[in-house]
Protein backbone atom coordinates (compact mmCIF):
# COMPACT_ATOMS: atom_id res chain seq x y z
CA UNK A 1 0.00 0.00 0.00
CA UNK A 2 1.41 3.26 -0.82
CA UNK A 3 1.79 6.16 2.13
CA UNK A 4 -0.99 8.80 0.21
CA UNK A 5 -3.38 5.71 0.51
CA UNK A 6 -2.11 4.86 3.98
CA UNK A 7 -2.52 8.80 5.23
CA UNK A 8 -5.63 8.14 3.62
CA UNK A 9 -7.13 5.42 6.09
CA UNK A 10 -5.55 7.26 9.03
CA UNK A 11 -7.07 10.31 8.66
CA UNK A 12 -11.04 9.02 8.01
CA UNK A 13 -10.09 6.87 11.34
CA UNK A 14 -8.98 10.33 13.00
CA UNK A 15 -12.20 11.82 11.55
CA UNK A 16 -14.66 8.99 12.54
CA UNK A 17 -13.03 9.24 15.81
CA UNK A 18 -13.22 12.79 16.21
CA UNK A 19 -16.90 13.18 15.30
CA UNK A 20 -17.87 10.15 18.18
CA UNK A 21 -16.22 11.70 20.76
CA UNK A 22 -14.97 15.48 19.70
CA UNK A 23 -12.62 17.63 21.88
CA UNK A 24 -11.60 18.00 25.13
CA UNK A 25 -10.49 14.53 25.88
CA UNK A 26 -7.30 13.10 26.64
CA UNK A 27 -4.70 12.01 24.14
CA UNK A 28 -4.41 8.29 25.17
CA UNK A 29 -8.65 8.06 25.03
CA UNK A 30 -8.05 8.88 21.40
CA UNK A 31 -4.93 7.02 20.87
CA UNK A 32 -6.76 3.84 21.44
CA UNK A 33 -10.31 4.66 19.60
CA UNK A 34 -7.79 5.32 16.81
CA UNK A 35 -5.59 2.54 17.00
CA UNK A 36 -9.23 0.23 17.25
CA UNK A 37 -10.48 2.50 14.25
CA UNK A 38 -6.90 1.76 12.04
CA UNK A 39 -7.08 -2.25 13.20
CA UNK A 40 -10.48 -2.44 12.12
CA UNK A 41 -9.01 -1.20 8.14
CA UNK A 42 -6.73 -4.17 8.32
CA UNK A 43 -4.07 -1.59 8.95
CA UNK A 44 -0.73 -2.50 11.05
CA UNK A 45 -1.02 -0.34 13.97
CA UNK A 46 1.95 0.01 16.74
CA UNK A 47 1.76 2.55 19.59
CA UNK A 48 4.51 3.97 22.11
CA UNK A 49 7.41 2.69 20.48
CA UNK A 50 10.77 3.57 21.77
CA UNK A 51 12.83 5.77 19.20
CA UNK A 52 16.52 5.70 20.45
CA UNK A 53 18.58 8.38 19.31
CA UNK A 54 22.02 7.16 17.25
CA UNK A 55 24.94 9.11 18.09
CA UNK A 56 28.72 8.47 17.63
CA UNK A 57 27.96 4.55 16.66
CA UNK A 58 25.95 4.34 19.67
CA UNK A 59 22.28 4.06 20.67
CA UNK A 60 21.27 5.95 22.91
CA UNK A 61 17.86 5.36 24.97
CA UNK A 62 16.54 8.98 25.64
CA UNK A 63 12.96 8.10 26.24
CA UNK A 64 11.45 9.05 22.87
CA UNK A 65 8.53 7.79 22.23
CA UNK A 66 6.50 7.28 18.76
CA UNK A 67 2.77 7.89 19.51
CA UNK A 68 1.40 5.76 16.75
CA UNK A 69 3.37 3.37 13.63
CA UNK A 70 1.12 2.50 10.46
CA UNK A 71 2.15 -0.34 8.13
CA UNK A 72 5.80 0.78 9.35
CA UNK A 73 5.93 3.90 7.39
CA UNK A 74 3.78 6.20 8.60
CA UNK A 75 4.27 8.01 12.12
CA UNK A 76 1.33 9.70 13.75
CA UNK A 77 1.77 12.22 16.57
CA UNK A 78 -1.10 13.03 18.80
CA UNK A 79 -1.97 15.53 20.26
CA UNK A 80 -5.20 17.29 22.60
CA UNK A 81 -4.02 20.84 23.35
CA UNK A 82 -5.10 24.24 22.63
CA UNK A 83 -3.50 24.72 19.69
CA UNK A 84 -0.49 23.47 17.31
CA UNK A 85 2.52 25.59 18.04
CA UNK A 86 5.91 25.11 16.25
CA UNK A 87 7.82 22.87 18.51
CA UNK A 88 5.22 20.00 17.84
CA UNK A 89 6.17 19.72 14.27
CA UNK A 90 9.81 19.54 15.10
CA UNK A 91 8.90 17.36 17.57
CA UNK A 92 7.20 15.06 14.71
CA UNK A 93 10.03 16.35 11.90
CA UNK A 94 12.52 14.69 14.37
CA UNK A 95 11.10 11.71 15.03
CA UNK A 96 10.82 11.07 11.06
CA UNK A 97 14.49 12.05 10.99
CA UNK A 98 15.87 9.59 13.65
CA UNK A 99 13.42 6.94 11.91
CA UNK A 100 14.24 7.33 8.42
CA UNK A 101 10.69 7.47 8.08
CA UNK A 102 9.18 9.60 5.14
CA UNK A 103 5.82 10.46 6.26
CA UNK A 104 4.24 12.03 9.53
CA UNK A 105 0.77 13.09 10.86
CA UNK A 106 0.47 15.79 13.82
CA UNK A 107 -3.62 15.09 14.56
CA UNK A 108 -4.56 17.27 17.35
CA UNK A 109 -8.02 16.39 18.40
CA UNK A 110 -8.93 19.19 20.99
CA UNK A 111 -10.24 21.17 18.19
CA UNK A 112 -14.02 22.07 16.82
CA UNK A 113 -13.21 20.96 13.36
CA UNK A 114 -10.99 18.22 13.09
CA UNK A 115 -9.51 19.48 9.27
CA UNK A 116 -7.90 22.45 11.56
CA UNK A 117 -5.77 20.11 13.50
CA UNK A 118 -4.20 17.97 11.15
CA UNK A 119 -0.75 18.24 9.62
CA UNK A 120 0.78 16.60 7.28
CA UNK A 121 4.89 16.46 7.44
CA UNK A 122 7.46 14.85 5.06
CA UNK A 123 11.11 14.10 5.50
CA UNK A 124 12.82 14.49 2.56
CA UNK A 125 15.28 11.74 3.56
Amino acid sequence: MELNQISGLILDSAFKVHTALGPGLLESAYEICLKHELIKQKLKVMTQIELPIEYDGINIDVGYRLDMLVEDSVIIELKAVNRLIPIHEAQLLSYLKLSGKKLGLLINFNVPRLKNGIKRLVNNI
